[in-house]
Formats: structure tokens, sequence, C-alpha cells
């Protein structure tokens, strides 16, 4: 290969000047303007002598050519011979060609920096913070519960980075989540998955980190590289907390983010409450009034003067709080057997309005043993369900329904979808069958026949996206609520839906219990970020394998019509080896926000639950 020439060696050595930037291209202008305000200096004392010396020679010309160049309209003042004022119209013309260059630079130059600043590349250099990696729909659920959890501190930050426009997310969160009051949120455009951009988080000195799964395709590959740039980062390493959309990546994301780290598998969350509230409507307002930090909060507590008391004993113990279960060394029990013991290293998990308020009580609340009633739970029978649309989750949401419901019950699939059916095998307990539906189509919907079903379940169809899947679900919906009418039928009617706002509308179909996935999942996140040790006690409650929340009717634990304290419907849910936390009133399932639930109320409260009420128990299915 031939050698550089000079001329080739001096054009690379140009083009490499040039490009670092606004800095180098100032440089190159000064030079350029130095050079024509000397040369034209050094032209006019040459060529116009009478005119340099009445400039006082070279310094006077080289500053009287500098000003030219800076004002080029000088040169209307200039006097003499045609070669100076055709030198001085030279340096005025060299100055606009130069100065006009410069300022196009600058410009170009301080818009570049303006849209580096947009675009958050700055590092934040907060410290104990929340860090959210990541951006959906659940970001704003967090935000909305973190806020309400600071709401009474000071100077509290939640620092949010993902690839999104800086703008566009500050934007969209002023618009969704509204007024932050003294919680600030700080945006960052970047890559959670790379290492250099993480570390704009400062998360070495953060409260906890919150990794989001994203939307689009394969959500869970970037929730796995996320967490592995966060385990292999040097430094100090704060609480973890990740979603996971499909139980089949939690070995995968477990291994990536290490023991530390707690996964939400939101797949298995959300299908376990879907059917959970199939089976007791109302299940998913009490799950949404533990999870958010509105009313009610999960906290634990150790408590020495319990030491030794049988948890069964120590239900009333508290005037303003809710025993739920018992935090062991080892693990977590939600209402354990009454004559399990309270050890002295055992922690307290209780519902309370706010910690300041848990306080044990100067005396025990008077229990009306006259009102207690003593039933006997029905025996299991064969149940009948049809489950409206499919999507990814449809197949773990009828395994589960297939552990509770007794052998020789039927499930009757209705829907579109092309997966519609698959991925079911090994039922001990359902008969399964599918039948091709338009679940929006009225003719199609009552030639299914829904009156010979205790249960109707509508899910989201995946195909299509979250708004219009929710528009489809909302037309299901008020087909079936037109029927029953129409028909004078009567079956409990659970929907899926993703966007909460969406609920407002559904509540002109009066469904028995709208599951809002999304912002299920959203209120685990936040709760898991404040508070890591609450992990195994949600695992516990959305875990099929323990006790579960259970609104059941009032009648079955009080005499209806009976003015009693809340203390005696404690006592009679302890009798049957359940946990009372709270009630649902009839006539206000419709009502938001509370849509009838109250939960930890005061114990020596006077109430009268009727027939169309329900008393809201931990117990085992």
């Amino acid at each position: 290969m031939a050698r550089a020439t000079r001329q080739e060696r001096l054009k690379y050595w140009f083009d490499n000047t040039m490009s670092k930037g606004t800095v180098a291209l100032i440089g190159w202008l000064a030079a350029v303007s130095t050079a024509v305000i000397v040369l034209v200096s050094v032209l006019t004392i040459w060529l116009t002598p009478r005119e340099a010396a009445d400039n006082n020679g070279l310094g006077g010309m080289l500053w009287s050519t500098l000003m030219h160049t800076l004002s080029p309209g000088k040169v209307a003042g200039d006097e003499g011979t045609p070669a100076y004022l055709a030198l001085m119209l030279t340096a005025s013309l060299g100055g606009l060609i130069i100065f006009s260059t410069l300022v196009g630079l600058l410009a170009n130059g301080l818009k570049t920096k303006i849209e580096d600043l947009r675009k958050g590349r700055s590092r934040v250099v907060e410290q104990g913070h929340t860090v959210i990696l990541g951006w959906s729909d659940q970001v704003f659920t967090i935000i909305s519960e973190l806020v309400k959890a600071h709401a009474s501190q000071r100077g509290t930050v939640i620092a949010i980075m993902a690839d999104e426009d800086k703008i566009s997310m500050e934007t969209e969160i002023r618009e969704r989540v509204g007024d932050t009051g003294r919680t600030r949120v700080v945006c960052r455009t970047g890559r959670p998955t790379e290492p250099a951009d993480l570390e704009m988080m400062n998360p070495g000195v953060a409260r906890s980190v919150v990794v989001l799964s994203p939307q689009g395709e394969d959500p869970d590959a970037h929730v796995i590289k996320t967490l592995l740039a966060l385990a292999k980062r040097s430094g100090d390493h704060p609480p973890v907390v990740a979603s996971i959309t499909s139980s089949g990546n939690m070995a995968a994301a477990r291994l990536a983010g290490g023991p530390d780290v707690h996964i939400v598998d939101s797949d298995d969350t959300a299908s376990r409450l879907i059917v959970q509230s199939s089976r007791q409507s109302g299940v998913s307002v009490v799950c949404m009034d533990l999870l958010n930090f509105d009313n009610g909060e999960i906290y634990l507590r150790r408590e020495p003067q319990l030491a030794g008391m049988k948890y069964g004993e120590a239900l009333l113990a508290y005037q303003t709080a809710t025993i739920i279960g018992l935090r062991t060394p080892s693990s977590v029990m939600l209402n354990p057997d009454m004559d399990t013991v309270i050890a002295e290293d055992d922690e307290i998990v209780l519902i309370a309005q706010d910690d300041s308020l848990i306080r044990l009580a100067k005396e025990t609340p008077v229990v009306n043993a006259d009102a207690i009633v003593l039933s006997e739970s029905p025996a299991p029978r064969p149940e009948r369900t049809l489950l409206l649309n499919w999507n990814v989750r449809a197949p773990q949401i009828v395994r589960q329904m297939d552990g509770y419901v007794a052998p020789g019950s039927v499930l009757d699939i209705a829907a579109t979808h092309p997966d519609a059916g698959s991925g079911l095998h090994g039922m001990r307990n359902l008969k399964v069958n599918f039948k091709e539906c338009d679940t929006t189509d009225r003719f199609a919907l009552e030639s299914l026949g829904a009156g010979v079903y205790e249960r109707v379940v509508v899910l989201s169809d995946d195909r299509y996206s979250t708004q219009h899947a929710d528009t489809r679900t909302l037309m299901t919906l008020l087909q079936l609520r037109d029927m029953q009418t129409v028909l004078a039928e009567r079956y409990s009617i659970v929907s899926e839906m993703h966007d909460e706002n969406n609920r407002t509308l559904a509540e002109v179909t009066k469904a028995d219990d709208i599951v809002i996935s999304d912002t299920v999942i959203g209120l685990l996140l936040a709760q898991l970020a404040e508070n890591q040790h609450l992990a195994k006690v949600f695992g516990h409650l959305f875990d099929a394998r323990g006790s579960e929340i259970y609104p059941r009717p009032a009648g079955d634990y009080v005499r209806p019509g009976a003015e009693i304290e809340f203390a005696t419907v404690i006592e009679s849910a302890r009798r049957r080896g359940e946990t009372a936390i709270g009630y649902r009133r009839g006539d206000k399932v419709n009502e938001a926000p509370a849509y009838g639930v109250i939960l930890n109320p005061d114990k020596s409260r006077k109430i009268i639950l009727g027939e169309d009420d329900y008393v809201i128990v931990l117990a085992v299915h």
C-alpha cells in the first residue's frame, strides 16, 4: 500500500481536529481571524504607509483592523486612499463571514447542550432515593403509592430511568399522577441494561430498586439482563424488587438477581387473584385495599407482652389493629392454628391504618356470645363455570381453578382466540369443553346459555392492545348484565381489565368483581419497595396452599340484624379456625372507592350486619 502524502496527512490531521466538536471549531475561527487581522495590517503598512502612520504604526493598525472585523459598519466612516479603503473593506467582510460562522457554531453548540440536558443524562446525586428501572403502566401506580407512603416526609426522591424521552416521561407522570406533594420525581433517559447508564442512578446509596417488566416483545429478557447488570455492580447493593411476566422465567430471574432480590411473578399473582375473585366476590377489592397506602396497611411488630399467649387469645389484643398471622425467624404463618403459642422472637403480622395506632387495648372488648352463629360449611359439590376469552395466562387460571372445585365440575371455554383451550392437560376435577364464540356478540352469548352456570369469568384478550381489549371486555360485560336483567338469571361475573381508569366505566355493568391486574402488581411492587420483609406475607396471601381471603355471608357468623361489636365477629371466626379482618356492606358493593369494604374496624365499633353483608376472613379453602 502506498504511503500517505503530506497533503493527505494534513487533511487527516485537520479532519481529526474538526471532529472534536464546537470548541475545536471556535479555535479554528480564532486562528483564521488572527491571520486575517495580521495580514490586513501588514498589507496596510506596506501599501498605504501614510494611513498606517496616522494609526500609530503596526500596533495601531492591528487594533483598527480588529475593530473593523468586529464591527463591519465602521468601514462607512473610513477616509483615505482606495487601497486603504479596499483593505479595510476586506477586513470588514472577513469579520462578517467569521463572526456569522461563530454565532452559528455557538447557537448549534448551545442547542446540542440543551438537547443533552433534555435527554436527562446527568448523574443523580441523591441518597436514600427509590430507583425505578424501566417503563410501563405500573410506574404510575408505584409513584402514586410511594407519594402516599412518604406524604409526611420531606426530601423524598423517586428516580426513574428508561429508554424513553425524558420530557415525555415527565409529562405523562404529571398527567396521570398529578401533584406529587413533597416527593420529587427525577427522570433520566438511558438503558437499564447498560452498566454505564445504570451508574447514573447512583444505585449504591438508594433505598431500594424496582425493576419493571417493560411493554413489548420478550419483556422478561430485559428484566433478567437488568438484574445481571445490577448484580455485577461493585459497591453496595440495595434491596431489589423485580416483576416477571412469565412463570417459566422465574428460575432464570432468581439466578440472575441472586438471593437478595425478590421476584414478583406477575402472571401467577394475577391468575390467583382472578380465580380467588371468581370463587368469592370482592377478593380483589380487599387485596387492593391491603396493598395500597390509603387505609389499612400490613405491619410487622414484636410484642413481648403477647409472648406465651396463644394466637387465638391474642386476636382481641389490639383495639385499632387486626392480627392476621405470625412471622417466625424461619417462616410466615397467616391464620395459623388458634392454639399456636407466640414465642418471644416472633413478630405479629397485623393490619393497621398507621404504625402510630398499633397499641395494645387497655381492656378486652365485649363479645356478645348470644349473637354468634355456629354453622358448618356446606360440602363441596360439582360446579359449572363459563370462561369467556383467552390469553397467555388462561392455562394457569384453569389449572388453579382445578385445584379449588369438586370432582365432576365443568368448565366451558368460549372464545375466538386461536390458542383457546390449548395447554390444558392433567385436569383432576374439571371437565373442560371449548366452543368458538365472539364474546362481544349478543346472539353468540345467548347461545351459550349462561343461566346454567354459577359463575362467569371474562378474561382480557391479549391479541389486542390494552385499551382495545378493555373496550371489548366492557362490551361483553354490558351484554351479560342486560341478559341477566331480561332473562332474570343470576350468576356471578368476574372480569379482568388492564386500565384502572376503565373500572369507573365498568361499574355501570355492576360486575361482581373486576381485577385490574396491572394495578395489583404495581401496588405489590410499591409495598415491597418500602418493606421487603413483607414479601413472604404477600406470598402466603396469594398462595392457594395456605389461608386466603374470603368474603363470606355474615349470616354464617352472627345473627342478622343483631347490634354487636366487631369483637363478636372475630370471636365467631376464631371458633371456626378463621381470622376475621373486616366486613363488606352488600348495599355498597358498587360504590367507589371502597366498594363496601371496611378493613380493620375498631373492635368496639357497634355494627349491624344483614343478610346481604359479608364477613371478610382469612381461612383455608
